[in-house]
Protein backbone atom coordinates (compact mmCIF):
# COMPACT_ATOMS: atom_id res chain seq x y z
CA UNK A 1 0.00 0.00 0.00
CA UNK A 2 1.35 3.39 -0.97
CA UNK A 3 1.42 6.20 1.54
CA UNK A 4 -0.03 9.55 0.74
CA UNK A 5 2.19 12.59 1.26
CA UNK A 6 0.43 13.62 4.48
CA UNK A 7 0.95 10.22 6.10
CA UNK A 8 4.57 10.15 4.94
CA UNK A 9 5.22 13.49 6.67
CA UNK A 10 3.41 12.42 9.85
CA UNK A 11 5.41 9.19 10.00
CA UNK A 12 8.67 11.00 9.32
CA UNK A 13 8.08 13.58 12.07
CA UNK A 14 7.07 10.85 14.54
CA UNK A 15 10.15 8.77 13.70
CA UNK A 16 12.46 11.76 14.06
CA UNK A 17 10.77 12.75 17.33
CA UNK A 18 11.27 9.27 18.74
CA UNK A 19 14.89 9.08 17.52
CA UNK A 20 15.62 12.31 19.38
CA UNK A 21 13.88 11.04 22.52
CA UNK A 22 11.31 13.84 22.50
CA UNK A 23 7.86 13.03 23.88
CA UNK A 24 4.65 14.25 22.29
CA UNK A 25 4.15 16.54 25.28
CA UNK A 26 7.65 18.00 25.02
CA UNK A 27 7.33 18.64 21.30
CA UNK A 28 3.92 20.22 21.80
CA UNK A 29 5.29 22.55 24.46
CA UNK A 30 8.23 23.57 22.32
CA UNK A 31 6.06 24.49 19.32
CA UNK A 32 3.17 25.94 21.35
CA UNK A 33 0.42 23.47 20.47
CA UNK A 34 -1.49 21.09 22.71
CA UNK A 35 -0.16 17.62 23.46
CA UNK A 36 -3.52 16.38 22.24
CA UNK A 37 -2.86 17.90 18.83
CA UNK A 38 0.39 15.95 18.40
CA UNK A 39 -1.37 12.79 19.58
CA UNK A 40 -4.24 13.38 17.16
CA UNK A 41 -1.86 13.89 14.24
CA UNK A 42 0.07 10.72 15.06
CA UNK A 43 -3.11 8.66 15.54
CA UNK A 44 -4.06 7.10 12.18
CA UNK A 45 -7.75 7.16 13.14
CA UNK A 46 -7.75 10.94 13.49
CA UNK A 47 -7.89 13.46 10.66
CA UNK A 48 -5.53 16.04 12.18
CA UNK A 49 -2.60 16.99 9.97
CA UNK A 50 0.45 19.22 10.25
CA UNK A 51 0.39 22.46 8.32
CA UNK A 52 3.49 24.16 6.92
CA UNK A 53 3.76 26.63 9.81
CA UNK A 54 3.78 23.82 12.35
CA UNK A 55 6.29 21.83 10.29
CA UNK A 56 8.52 24.89 10.18
CA UNK A 57 8.42 25.12 14.00
CA UNK A 58 9.16 21.39 14.31
CA UNK A 59 12.14 21.80 11.97
CA UNK A 60 13.50 24.47 14.32
CA UNK A 61 13.16 22.11 17.29
CA UNK A 62 14.86 19.27 15.39
CA UNK A 63 17.48 21.65 13.95
CA UNK A 64 16.83 20.42 10.43
CA UNK A 65 15.36 21.63 7.18
CA UNK A 66 11.63 21.40 6.61
CA UNK A 67 12.62 19.43 3.49
CA UNK A 68 13.76 16.60 5.76
CA UNK A 69 10.10 15.75 6.41
CA UNK A 70 9.28 15.14 2.75
CA UNK A 71 10.22 12.30 0.40
CA UNK A 72 13.05 12.89 -2.05
CA UNK A 73 10.83 11.79 -4.91
CA UNK A 74 7.09 11.98 -5.42
CA UNK A 75 4.94 9.23 -3.95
Amino acid sequence: MEKNIEQFVIDRVRDMRQEKGISQAELAGRIDVSRGFIGAVENPRQRAKYNLSVLNEIAKVFDCSIRDFFPEKYL
